[in-house]
């Protein structure tokens, strides 16, 4: 699946581009400042394409961009306040394919990231072997690609399998509920609410690596990350 990085100090403004292209089936990621975006250009996979501002409140795009473009090969969209022509040249001289202005609307947006992948090469997927997230179903437990071994209930490894088990594609709630319903339960909203913070918390408590379980507006939850079903050695 695709990765789109989207670099957004504006909360809301952030939060609709990952809704609506996580909507639209591409994995995504929010981050707020430049710090946290290079803590990620350590940590993460590829990413196809970076929608990157401007004014960030520890930095600007002007100098993420080039160091971006020494660390993946990916099209980079700058989306930002600043429309007048010197600013649109210094962004594409610091290394912006496509370069928009804030009231662009989000179907123009994403219409811009997909003629901007159909220009971009076939990308490299051999990354994904070191970034797989593994769910062991025999040993009830989810291991990260830094090693950790994260021990799940039988309720988190339900939710776990089925999540990496659609390849991506965000789950329903209604589905994910009937999933981890029982005889002696009944799963709603609150209750389905309330496993994936647990599980949250506890892939925090155990890795520094992004969460790879994302909220899909309107949808359910999706697995964000390479991922897949399998047995696991400790060493």
């Amino acid at each position: 699946m695709s990765h789109i990085l989207i670099v957004e100090d504006e909360y809301s403004l952030r939060t609709d581009l990952v809704d609506y292209m996580s909507l639209h089936g591409y994995e995504t990621t929010g981050l707020g400042s430049a710090r946290e975006l290079e803590t990620a250009l350590e940590i993460m996979p590829q990413p196809r394409v970076v929608i990157l501002d401007i004014s960030l409140p520890d930095g600007n795009g002007f100098d993420l961009a080039p160091k971006i473009r020494e660390r993946f090969d990916c099209g980079i969209i700058m989306l930002t306040a600043h429309g007048d022509a010197e600013s649109r040249v210094r962004g594409f001289d610091s290394g912006a394919d496509i370069y928009l202005v804030k009231h662009t609307s989000l179907r123009e947006i994403l219409a811009a990231i997909q003629s901007l992948m159909r220009r971009l090469p076939i990308q490299d997927e051999s990354w994904n072997a070191s970034s797989e997230w593994v769910l062991d179903n025999t040993a009830w437990r989810l291991v990260p690609p830094s090693g950790e071994s994260i021990k799940l209930t039988s309720t988190e490894r339900a939710f776990l399998d089925a999540l990496i088990g659609n390849s991506g594609t965000p789950c329903s709630r209604e589905d994910l509920a009937r999933l981890l319903s029982n005889r002696q339960t009944q799963f709603d909203n609150r209750h389905l609410d309330a496993v994936v913070s647990r599980l949250r918390r506890k892939i925090h408590d155990h890795t520094a690596i992004e969460q790879p379980i994302k909220s899909v507006y309107g949808v359910g939850y999706s697995f964000s990350a390479a991922g897949r079903i399998g047995n696991t050695r400790t060493g």
